[in-house]
């Protein structure tokens, strides 16, 4: 493959605005110095030429000055409910290709409640759910405590904590309210699904006559009409179980290098391809390309059902802790491998490769 011209965008932590009364996770989805320079590495070792470029507003000149054949897109973006679909936008206007998924997928995305309405509607399971918008909204008769409370367009499991679970009215108020006035956005609060949390991420793109779900492929049980699946990873929580009871900010933040993940997940095969063929079926319905990660959660009161908590179309990178780098490194695919992987699939989508 010939080497191209490669500008990756992204948005780092010491870049980022801040302001008296800031959340103290308001930018933990943003990325360190460290994932930047590992991805301009892999990309330079792929051959290619690159440069990094903050996904702030100088994008509309920088990018033009630095004259891409193609973007490595990985901008979280600052402000706004569709925030991660700004930067996107721009290169649209400007007819520049990008690696990811496109406006309508990443605006959709980010917006926990609007994607979950896209996944009932395909009949695809999802835990039940109601957005509140005030503290005093009545709770929907559906749903019952134990329930689970969270913003409504943030990631990194930015504002879960143990709290998050909460158990009665008090408890449910209380964690609202704190969603409302610390994140001003609307809570999401859905039927907490106790058992395990796991995730699978993928590579590709979906070829053939698709619809809402996918045809099972027996003689393809790990690639499912052009999408790569990863091996599912689960993070082990028993020496956390006393204060998080869930993949939390803490844990994800704070404490990354120093969890257990366990990769492959152990499920047996009709659970992986479950899993696939699931996570399959939300990259097509939400729009997503090249790459994505879907997290799950598996019911231990219903003979573990898998539900669909979300999709991420901006997975993580960073080396050694990012869910998606985990699971590509257990499948044999290293961190330069994974990143020129990714910028290879989007290249072959604009067909500027064969």
């Amino acid at each position: 493959m010939k080497p191209f011209r490669v500008a990756l965008l992204a948005n780092l932590k010491t870049n980022a605005p801040h302001w008296e009364g800031m959340p103290p996770d308001q930018w933990d989805d943003l990325d360190s110095e460290k994932t930047i320079t590992a991805i301009l590495d892999a990309l330079r070792a792929g051959g290619h030429t690159c440069e990094f470029l903050e996904g702030d507003i100088t994008i509309v000149d920088t990018v033009r000055q630095f004259k891409p054949d193609i973007c490595f897109n990985i901008c979280e973006s600052h402000f706004g409910d569709g925030r991660e679909a700004q930067v996107p936008a721009i290169l649209e206007k400007l007819r520049i290709p990008y690696t990811g998924s496109k406006v309508l997928c990443l605006a959709l995305a980010l917006d926990k409640p609007m994607t979950k309405r896209v996944l009932a509607y395909h009949d695809l399971p999802t835990p039940n759910f109601q957005t509140f918008e005030r503290i005093n909204e009545p709770l929907d008769p559906k749903l019952t405590f134990p329930l689970f409370v969270k913003p409504s367009r943030e990631g990194t499991g930015m504002g879960v904590t143990a709290q998050s679970i909460v158990k009665n009215e008090a408890e449910l108020r209380q964690q609202v309210g704190m969603i409302l006035d610390r994140y001003q956005e609307a809570a999401l609060v859905e039927t907490f699904i106790e058992g395990r949390e796991v995730t699978v991420g993928m590579v590709g793109n979906l070829v053939g006559p698709v619809a809402r779900r996918l045809p099972h492929n027996e003689n393809l049980p790990r690639i499912q009409s052009g999408l790569r699946f990863f091996p599912p990873m689960e993070v082990d929580l028993s020496p956390y179980l006393e204060t998080d009871a869930v993949y939390a900010n803490r844990l994800k933040v704070a404490l990354a290098d120093q969890l257990n993940y366990i990769c492959p997940a152990p499920l047996d095969e009709d659970m992986v391809d479950e899993l696939n063929w699931l996570a399959a079926a939300v990259f097509r319905v939400t729009g997503a390309l090249d790459v994505a990660r879907v997290d799950f959660r598996l019911s231990a009161r219903e003979n573990w059902k898998p539900y669909i908590l979300e999709i991420n179309p901006l997975p993580g990178l960073s080396p050694k802790i990012s869910d998606i780098v985990i699971e590509a490194e257990a499948d044999g695919v290293d961190h330069v491998a994974l990143v020129n992987l990714i910028l290879e699939t989007a290249l072959r989508r604009y067909g500027m490769i064969d």
